[in-house]
């Protein structure tokens, strides 16, 4: 089992100790989604790809955050934003702002991007890197931001 895979199980076990029905029910959740992917594929997910599948889960939860403000259901957008920081203790450190652009910029550099064509070649390289440590929307507005000036 993996370490973060069993970190998970872990704090599971500590949730339902505590009685803390909201963190435990986000925990459930993230478990099953990984024991789906293991089932289906036949695998033990690696750390690595259980970061995917958390980052994955955050942006759904991104999108329905959005979806209910602008269907002004702000009493369902808290109840993702809470999974969302239950999620997120289980990711590594988040990057600043900084680090982002620092990166973004190196990637441009090193892969000689100069149009809004070659974004693809530039996420490729930051993907892996970033994964479950920013929101890879985010960083796609800034690689264009970044190529386009």
């Amino acid at each position: 089992m993996s370490l973060l895979k069993s970190r998970i199980t872990e704090d599971m076990k500590a949730s339902m100790k505590s009685g803390d029905k909201a963190r435990l029910g986000v925990i459930r959740m993230i478990l099953a989604a990984i024991k789906q992917i293991e089932v289906d594929e036949r695998i033990e997910l690696d750390d690595a790809r259980t970061i995917v599948v958390m980052d994955k889960m955050l942006k759904q939860r991104r999108e329905s955050i959005k979806q209910f403000r602008d269907a002004g259901r702000i009493d369902l957008a808290e109840i993702e934003e809470a999974e969302i920081l239950v999620i997120q203790d289980f990711l590594p450190q988040a990057l600043s702002d900084a680090e982002i652009d620092d990166m973004v910029s190196k990637a441009i550099a090193e892969t000689g991007a100069s149009s809004v064509k070659d974004m693809g070649n530039v996420m490729a390289i930051l993907k892996p890197q970033m994964q479950g440590r920013a929101d890879m929307a985010v960083v796609s507005t800034r690689i264009k931001a970044g190529l386009s000036a």
